[in-house]
């Protein structure tokens, strides 16, 4: 059995088991000081109208387009990638209560071309979305770490293939290997790190892009996946979810820590994810990419990024 897989659940690598449950957060939510008015800084995170033409009809290189917190679509050599697709106005189990959008999606679901392969890193409600589950349906492949068989059953979704870390699958042209992060996983009181987290490898032809999902710091991790999979000629990172560090640095990275991931895992650009979205820490809406442009002056031959919601980059490919 593989040392991140016990009887009792799943592990991580180089920490223990959190026992920061809802009562936890709820206390450092509503008692702990004073969080910033998310609705009140929405007007400070750019958007723009997506560019329809250039997602239905995307040209030769990679086209990365950000939905709004970890939901990219990611198109490449003909074929169409989603990630975490959340479209739901709260990332919560419930549709009156809990965190509420500070945007809507750039993208509706009507609005996407047809997706090919749906990656899915960990089943937290603000990266796993029973709505657009439904309605994504059968048509994608839902790639997903282990215990998600199940849950997406629910959803009505059958097409699932589930990946161990290291677990490497060639699906729709793409070749893809699920690799560690450090988070963790529950979408109720009873099911914590009863399935798996993961981030994933991606290689399509040439071309190469990892997908952090939500993770914490550890270099052993990354510089391990930069080994085995990179480099890379994309990254998508989260830059958003740290505060207040004491509570949040296991778990979420922040930019200085994201700038590290970038260098470990050897990626040519990155580019900067969960923020910006839904008020789920105590960070100001419009930190995350203030701290990243100081924390990414020393990259030396790479770029790391953050865009406008709805916001279409087209990378070149590039290989020596």
């Amino acid at each position: 059995m593989p040392p991140h897989d016990r009887d009792k659940g799943f592990r991580n690598l180089h920490i223990k088991p959190q026992r920061k449950g809802l009562v936890s957060f709820l206390r450092m939510r509503f008692f702990a000081g004073q969080w910033p008015d998310y609705a009140a800084g929405a007007g400070r995170v750019a958007r723009v109208a997506a560019a329809l033409d250039k997602i239905h009809a995307p040209r030769n290189g990679l086209q990365t387009t950000w939905i709004g917190h970890a939901t990219v679509l990611v198109q490449v050599g003909g074929i169409n990638i989603l990630t975490d697709p959340v479209f739901s106005e709260r990332a919560s189990p419930l549709s009156f209560y809990g965190p509420k959008r500070a945007a809507p999606p750039a993208l509706t679901l009507a609005q996407l071309p047809l997706i090919h392969l749906i990656l899915i890193s960990h089943d937290h409600y603000d990266h796993l979305d029973e709505r657009a589950a439904r309605r994504l349906g059968e048509r994608p492949v839902w790639v997903t770490p282990l215990g998600y068989r199940r849950t997406l059953a629910r959803f009505g979704v059958q097409h699932v293939v589930e990946c161990d870390w290291w677990q490497r699958w060639q699906l729709q042209g793409a070749v893809i290997t699920a690799t560690p992060s450090q988070h963790w996983t529950g979408r109720g009181l009873r099911d914590r790190y009863r399935a798996l987290w993961a981030s994933w490898a991606v290689q399509v032809g040439d071309f190469r892009f990892w997908f952090a999902g939500d993770t914490g710091y550890d270099d052993r991790i990354f510089k391990e996946i930069g080994m085995r999979c990179g480099p890379f000629d994309l990254a998508l990172i989260p830059v958003g979810g740290y505060e207040p560090r004491p509570f949040m640095k296991d778990m979420h990275v922040n930019p200085e820590e994201a700038v590290a991931i970038h260098r470990d895992v050897g990626s040519r650009y990155s580019l900067g994810i969960h923020w910006g979205t839904f008020p789920l820490t105590a960070e100001p809406i419009d930190e995350p990419p203030r701290r990243l442009r100081e924390a990414a002056r020393s990259l030396m031959g790479s770029r790391f990024v953050t865009c406008a919601l709805g916001e279409t980059l087209t990378i070149p490919l590039h290989h020596n």
